[in-house]
């Protein structure tokens, strides 16, 4: 077996300066036939290979599933504007790779791609899966931007081919502890306890560490963090630590299956703190959570990924998404606006070559997508224009609720007491 571990950290040393002077698309023909045709026959290829790492299967299936919609919309609205217009109105081609939520597997997947001749790669719905992803992609040269993949570590490891387009997880504690301040003061502060309650991968375990270091300069006492597998299948002796802890707010830090099971668990076991309010939750910014858990989802906030839906784009997708009979959930909204910004750097870099395409990624700066976000560049791998936005369960919609010019109703701050 191939000792791959030597492979990336070899790779991870370079700098971004050296990766484009190797020229990422070199290293990636070396010893591959798929990629290897001369560069005339390659400018005359008519599509574009992206490769998406997507979980279609396992754990994090519905997310993946729902990230390749998203995707696909995208290169399909791409292809019908006239595709890449400085390369002569080139057109995408979506190439999927199924990470079957283990990370494992979609380091695997970034080898078969990369031979498939891909010029990027988009994805992959978790921290765990991105992080394996993405330093397999580092060996290839192969640029890779991260819908959704809020561990820090993403863009901290110094790694020249990664960008991620929505926020990581200090952004996102800092603005979802800027909006839960707002809430709690404007109903005369509530709120001084919290109960924090996590996954225990990347994702969570980063997200605990920094709610504890955080909440008490909010003014709010910490009294239990618990954390928890993925996949976790009974939250009973979970809630039951948290009645005897009696918090005022629970912050849930789960994906989408754990966080219905756990809100359910709570409703079961007549637990109800004055607020259930999370960062990146996997529950109230989606539909399938509202649907399957009636009085349960009931005013539970999430400051989460969120489109802006006054732009025409925007509104656009959503109708085709409902044609299609899907949910319209972040991941189809993240993994769309990432797949624009993969369009926008194609026009500025006029190649499908992978060292141009870091080096655009790197240095320009790129129109809106349907996102709440600015402008789009890249710092250090890290998108500066990302935000998110606070939504809340309300009867069987969505709302936004913070902040004030992106929202849709006024919030519900404490919870209604319930029977």
């Amino acid at each position: 077996m191939t000792d791959r571990k030597s492979d990336i950290d070899h790779t991870g040393g370079q700098s971004r300066r050296d990766l484009l002077k190797a020229g990422g698309s070199t290293l990636a023909v070396a010893g591959l036939g798929l990629v290897a045709a001369p560069a005339v026959l390659r400018a005359q290829t008519p599509t574009i290979k992206i490769g998406a790492i997507n979980p279609m299967t396992g754990g994090l299936a519905y997310n993946g599933q729902q990230a390749k919609a998203g995707f696909q919309f995208a290169v399909d609205d791409i292809n019908a504007a006239g595709g890449i217009k400085s390369m002569g109105g080139a057109k995408l081609e979506l190439i999927v790779a199924d990470a079957e939520s283990r990370p494992d597997v979609a380091a695997a997947q970034v080898d078969k791609l990369a031979e498939a001749g891909v010029s990027c790669l988009v994805g992959s719905q978790s921290s765990a899966l991105t992080l394996a992803a993405s330093q397999a992609a580092a060996k290839f040269g192969l640029p890779m931007l991260v819908d959704v993949g809020s561990a820090d570590q993403v863009v901290q490891r110094g790694l020249p081919n990664v960008f991620r387009f929505s926020p990581g997880t200090a952004r996102s504690v800092e603005q979802g502890m800027t909006a839960l301040k707002a809430l709690n003061e404007a109903a005369g502060n509530p709120v001084k306890t919290v109960a924090i309650v996590h996954e225990d991968g990347p994702f969570g375990s980063s997200m605990a560490k920094t709610l504890n270091e955080k909440l008490p300069g909010l003014g709010l006492t910490v009294v239990e963090t618990i954390s928890h597998p993925t996949p976790q299948r009974d939250f009973t002796n979970i809630v039951l630590r948290l009645k005897n802890a009696k918090p005022d707010l629970v912050m849930p830090s789960h994906y989408l299956n754990e966080f219905i099971l756990f809100a359910r668990t709570m409703r079961q076991q007549r637990f109800s703190p004055k607020a259930i309010y999370s960062i990146y939750g996997g529950g109230a910014s989606n539909p399938k959570f509202v649907r399957e858990n009636g009085d349960a989802a009931q005013f539970v906030i999430d400051t989460n990924h969120y489109y802006d839906a006054r732009k025409p784009a925007s509104q656009a997708l959503a109708r085709k998404v409902a044609e299609a009979k899907l949910d319209i959930t972040y991941d189809i909204m993240v993994a769309y606006g990432t797949m624009q910004v993969v369009g926008h750097a194609l026009e500025a870099a006029k190649s499908s070559d992978r060292a141009k395409l870091i080096e655009a990624l790197s240095t320009q700066t790129f129109p809106e997508t349907i996102m709440p976000y600015g402008p789009i560049r890249f710092e250090k791998g890290d998108n500066t224009g990302s935000q998110l936005v606070n939504v809340q369960v309300r009867g069987e919609k969505i709302e936004v609720i913070f902040p004030k010019e992106f929202a849709t109703v006024a919030p519900v701050f404490p919870m209604p007491e319930r029977n």
